[in-house]
C-alpha cells in the first residue's frame, strides 16, 4: 500500500512538472515566432512570481490548514532584501552572481522573518491568525515606506525619519528612499529564470508534502488533538511549514523585484495577499497543480480580455466564479471523479484488448 501511494505521488508530481515544462516550451516557441504581444511578454516574470507565491501559500493554507492573509509581507521582505543586495553588488561582481546572491538573500530574509513571526502567531488559530497575519503584512509595508538606507565612504546609514537624517557625505548615495523605494535596479529577471525557480519551488513543496514532515503537517490540519495525542510536535511542524512558505514567498519577491528598475512597497499591499489567496481557492486547497494553473490563468486573463473594454473585469469575475464552483462544488467534484474513473477504465480496457 505504501509503495502504491509513493507511485501515485510520483506520477502526480511528474504530471505537474510536465505541465510546467510544456507551458514553457509552448511560450518559447510562440515568442520565437514573434506571436507574443509586448503586453503578455511583460507578464511572464510576474506570472512566474505569482505561481511561486500561490504554491507557497497553499503550503500554509491548504497543507498546514492555517489561513494567512499577510503573504505579500514576506514577498516584500524578499523583494527589498534582494533588491538591496543586488544594487550593492552590481558594480563589484558579475550580474549572474549578484542576482544569485540577491535571490538567496531575499529567501533567507523572508525565512527568518517567517520564523520570528510564526513563533508567537502560530499559537493562534482561525480568524485570529488571519487578522494577525493581515496586520503583519500592513506593518511591513508601512515600515518599508518609512525606511531609509544610504551608503557613503564611512559605510551604511539607516533611518526611519527622512533622507537628510542619514547624514551622508558628498560621496554618499541613497539606496532605499522611503516611499520612493529603490531605484536604479538591474532588470535581470527572465522568463527562463522564473521557469527554473518554479521547478525548484515545486520540488521543495512536493518533497516536503510526501515526506514524514509533510505527513505530520497534514495530520495537524486534519485533527490537531489526535496528532498531538500520538506525539506530533505541533509547534515544531507548524513552524516548519510556515517558514518554508515564507521563504518561498521571499524567493518570489526577490525575482519579482528584478523585473523592474524601481521597487516600491505599495506593490505588496493587502490586495496582493488576497489575489494570491484567490489563486489557491480557485485551484483547490492543497492542490499544488491547481495553484500553478490558476495563478497562470488568472494573471494572464485580464490581459486577454482587454478587447472587452469596460466589460473586461465583469467577464473576469464571471470566469472566476465559474472556476471556483467547478473546483469546490461537491456535485461537480463527484461528476469529475465519475468521468475520471470512466476514462481510466476505458484506457485500461483498451490496453487489455
Amino acid at each position: 500500500m505504501k509503495i502504491k501511494s509513493l507511485n501515485h505521488n510520483f506520477r502526480r508530481s511528474l504530471v505537474t512538472y510536465g505541465i510546467v515544462i510544456a507551458a514553457f516550451a509552448v511560450i518559447q516557441i510562440i515568442s520565437g515566432m514573434g506571436m507574443l504581444t509586448n503586453s503578455l511578454s511583460g507578464q511572464l516574470v510576474p506570472i512566474c512570481a505569482y505561481i511561486i507565491m500561490a504554491v507557497s501559500l497553499n503550503l500554509t493554507v491548504g497543507i498546514l490548514g492555517e489561513l494567512s492573509l499577510g503573504h505579500a509581507g514576506f514577498m516584500s521582505v524578499g523583494a527589498f532584501m534582494g533588491a538591496f543586495v543586488s544594487v550593492c553588488l552590481t558594480d563589484v561582481m558579475p550580474g549572474w552572481l549578484s542576482l544569485t546572491l540577491a535571490l538567496l538573500a531575499g529567501t533567507a530574509a523572508a525565512a527568518v522573518i517567517g520564523l520570528l513571526i510564526g513563533i508567537p502567531v502560530l499559537r493562534l488559530q482561525g480568524d485570529y491568525l488571519a487578522i494577525v497575519t493581515l496586520a503583519f503584512g500592513e506593518i511591513i509595508k508601512n515600515l518599508l515606506n518609512s525606511f531609509y538606507v544610504g551608503r557613503d565612504a564611512s559605510g551604511f546609514h539607516f533611518s526611519l525619519k527622512d533622507a537628510p537624517s542619514l547624514n551622508l557625505d558628498e560621496t554618499g548615495e541613497i539606496i532605499i528612499n522611503g516611499a520612493q523605494g529603490i531605484t536604479g535596479m538591474p532588470r535581470s529577471a527572465t522568463f527562463t529564470l522564473g521557469f527554473v525557480l518554479i521547478l525548484i519551488t515545486l520540488a521543495i513543496v512536493q518533497n516536503l508534502i510526501d515526506s514524514r514532515t509533510g505527513r505530520a503537517i497534514m495530520s495537524i490540519r486534519d485533527n490537531r488533538i489526535a496528532a498531538e495525542s500520538v506525539g506530533v510536535n505541533i509547534t515544531k511542524y507548524k513552524l516548519i511549514g510556515f517558514s518554508v512558505s515564507a521563504a518561498l514567498a521571499g524567493l518570489a519577491g526577490a525575482m519579482y523585484a528584478h523585473n523592474f528598475s524601481t521597487l516600491v512597497a505599495r506593490k505588496f499591499d493587502y490586495n496582493t495577499s488576497i489575489l494570491v489567496l484567490v489563486f489557491i481557492v480557485v485551484g483547490g486547497l492543497g492542490n499544488i497543480r491547481g495553484s500553478v494553473i490558476a495563478a497562470a490563468a488568472l494573471t494572464v486573463l485580464p490581459e486577454l480580455l482587454r478587447g472587452f473594454s469596460d466589460y473586461r473585469m465583469l467577464v473576469y469575475a464571471v470566469v472566476l466564479i465559474v472556476m471556483m464552483l467547478f473546483n469546490q462544488s461537491p456535485q461537480l467534484a463527484a461528476w469529475r471523479r465519475k468521468w475520471t474513473a470512466k476514462l481510466t477504465r476505458g484506457q485500461a480496457d483498451g490496453k487489455g484488448a
